[in-house]
């Protein structure tokens, strides 16, 4: 099972020094002791080293999109991987559980010998992370197969087209092995809807309309047209070691791979999709699902990694939701805006700020991003000793997904072929100008991109950590970016912007409101409506429609952030040091909850030593 609280987790780490305590303490001579034991510590740590390596390595090699993505291994081993899309059937659904419970087996093994600190800290992230996969596999479909947000109808155009790389000529020729792949991985993922179409796991009719509308989307241009061949063509381009011959006959190869097995897979989505229709309905939320409340607490404790109920994050949700709004009335009132609602109100003054004048503005809001992310590298430089080597780059979501996808960012290549993105829908006609900073700083710096290009490039953990094939789920992650938005705050970066100030506060505001609507509609029975009315756009409920538990990450993460950093503070006094303490968060990876919790004691004790 997970690890699901501090006190669990205290007991736990408190059991694994018991026995050797106990073992020394029965010793004639415990000074004769020290050596042996040491040795011993020594033996367990590289033998735990070479199995935790070779288990990381077999878990990559059962998903080649993330050996891809990652870039896990090198030679011909990579190379080989590259020509793979990972199988979306149930027999490999089946291996990958079957291997978690294998590892899960040893890890215990492992935890009840000597490892040092920094191996018991690697071995509970991968048990955590594998406890979580064992547990979460029941309920897989709950989320829906053809979601708009990770349905393989998006989710392998978008890898085929932005994270496969794209190098050489010989990544062109893995790039058309894989394309020959996607057509079966449709059908694969259609035989799995099928499936959970029988067991009534069915999606509400406006998240079928969504994925509807992408299949439509996709299959509208003829086969020269589609976007699969279109970014071969572009990305192609750029390769020297490829000749205009070589290249004119990947680009018809590719055509002849869309029109021939790539769109009559889409079509036969269409056709099911078709079929589905009348069987949907409008209830949003999965507890109208059997074993749905099971399948929602299962979601908040893998997306949250604590052991809060749905009934708590309600609470602390409308909780934090009163208390923004106090603080969001009040500068609302110094600008003028007294009448109405806080959302009311944040529209109309959000309105103010909207582009004028003709032509496109969306070119002149990307570059805005852009210097908004500069300028939060300069401000960051004090508050960190840690930065990411990679760049970070700001880019208008694709076409395919922008009509119903959130900001977001994505990983460098760790081969330095791909910068940090940072993902901006830019949908129109208007948009959302006051929330500008807060979201670069969360999506980029000092949120997502230095902690996820950090952990990247860290050489102090394992590989399978700082590549985040084991990790410590949404909670760190999400937190990390939601604590620096409430950072930039607290350290003036918005003096002087009132409307940015409230941008920013707006924006916990809504992660806020993301633990009463998620909570709201997969417990409570909220319709749509009701969660659009609570003052989440629709494309937000759509998202956590079909990604339950994911929204209560965010607040969760951060208030956890901040209640360590405090503590910290308040045990250190005039030795806490703010950028050390950035450091050892973003040092560590990616971890649960829990387990920050005892790196940030540790920390503290190491401070306190200092002379």
């Amino acid at each position: 099972m997970p690890i699901s609280s501090q006190r669990s987790l205290r007991a736990a780490v408190a059991s694994l020094f018991a026995p050797l305590a106990l073992g020394v303490a029965m010793l004639p001579d415990a000074a004769l002791a020290a050596p042996v034991a040491k040795a011993a510590a020594l033996q367990s740590n590289a033998a735990f080293d070479a199995w935790a390596e070779r288990f990381a390595d077999d878990w990559v090699r059962m998903n080649p999109q993330l050996a891809s993505s990652t870039q896990y291994f090198s030679g011909a081993e990579q190379a080989a991987l590259d020509r793979q899309l990972t199988p979306q059937t149930p027999a490999q659904r089946r291996k990958m559980v079957a291997l978690a419970n294998t590892g899960l087996a040893r890890l215990d093994k492992w935890l009840a010998g000597p490892l040092d600190e920094t191996r018991k800290i690697s071995a509970l992230v991968m048990r955590w992370s594998l406890a979580s996969v064992v547990a979460n596999e029941p309920y897989e479909d709950f989320n829906f197969v053809f979601s708009q947000f990770g349905g393989p109808q998006v989710g392998l155009v978008n890898y085929m087209t932005q994270t496969h790389p794209m190098r050489t000529a010989a990544d062109v020729d893995s790039w058309l092995a894989r394309l020959e792949q996607v057509g079966t991985r449709m059908d694969e993922a259609l035989a799995r809807a099928r499936s959970a179409t029988e067991r009534k796991r069915i999606p509400p009719r406006f998240i079928l309309e969504r994925a509807q509308f992408q299949v439509d989307t996709f299959l509208k241009p003829a086969a020269p047209q589609n976007v699969l061949v279109a970014s071969l063509e572009k990305r192609s381009a750029e390769l020297k070691d490829i000749s205009p011959e070589a290249r004119a006959a990947a680009i018809a190869r590719a055509t002849r791979i869309v029109d021939d097995k790539i769109r009559p897979a889409y079509l036969r989505v269409q056709g099911f999709m078709a079929e589905l229709h009348p069987k949907t309905g409008d209830a949003a939320g999965i507890s109208r699902l059997q074993d749905g409340r099971e399948a929602y607490a299962r979601a908040i404790a893998n997306f949250t990694s604590t052991s809060l109920s749905a009934e708590q994050i309600h609470a602390i949700g409308l909780r934090e939701v009163a208390r923004l709004e106090g603080e969001m009335d009040k500068h609302l009132r110094a600008l003028g805006f007294i009448e109405g609602s806080i959302e009311a109100r944040m529209k109309a003054l959000d309105a103010t700020f909207q582009p004028k004048g003709e032509g496109d503005p969306r070119p002149m809001i990307l570059a805005k991003y852009k210097e908004m992310v500069k300028d939060a590298q300069a401000r960051s430089a004090p508050l960190f000793n840690l930065k990411p080597r990679a760049p970070v780059d700001v880019l208008r979501e694709p076409p395919l997904t922008e009509a119903s996808a959130a900001a977001h960012y994505s990983l460098p290549a760790p081969d330095g072929s791909r910068p940090g993105v940072f993902w901006v829908p830019l949908r129109g006609p208007t948009f959302d100008m006051i929330r500008m900073r807060s979201l670069s700083y969360h999506e980029a710096v000092p949120g997502h991109h230095f902690q996820l290009a950090i952990q990247q490039e860290l050489a102090g953990i394992p590989k399978y950590r700082s590549q985040r094939i084991f990790s410590g789920g949404s909670a760190h992650a999400e937190g990390w970016a939601l604590y620096t938005e409430r950072l930039a705050v607290e350290q003036g970066w918005y003096e002087g912007d009132v409307p940015g100030l409230l941008g920013a506060l707006g924006s916990e505001l809504f992660r806020a409101r993301r633990l009463v609507v998620d909570t709201g509609l997969h417990t409570k029975g909220w319709t749509r409506q009701q969660a659009v009315d609570y003052g989440i756009n629709v494309e937000e409920v759509d998202r956590y429609v079909v990604w339950p538990g994911q929204a209560t990450a965010y607040m969760i993460g951060m208030l956890r952030i901040v209640e360590l950093r405090e503590q910290a503070k308040a045990q250190l006094g005039p030795k806490f040091s703010l950028a050390g303490f950035h450091d050892m968060v973003l040092g560590a990876g990616s971890v649960p909850l829990d387990v920050l919790g005892q790196l940030v004691d540790g920390w503290v004790a190491k401070e306190k030593a200092k002379s």
